[in-house]
């Protein structure tokens, strides 16, 4: 996989913070919900932007 497809980063949005592309969500807090033993499953359940986000290249 390709991570430059979907993860960039802007001065100008979340401070610079690692995104998922087209969104507003930053890698860390995805992460933390899988740190947290969320399934993938449960978290584009509720955040269902990021299933959008993942099927554009």
């Amino acid at each position: 996989m390709n991570w430059k497809a979907y993860i960039h980063s802007n001065p100008k949005i979340r401070l610079g913070k690692p995104v998922i592309k087209r969104t507003r969500l930053s890698v860390e807090f995805i992460l933390g919900f899988f740190s947290e033993g969320w399934t993938q499953e449960q978290i584009l359940e509720n955040y269902p932007t990021l299933n959008q986000s993942l099927t554009y290249s």
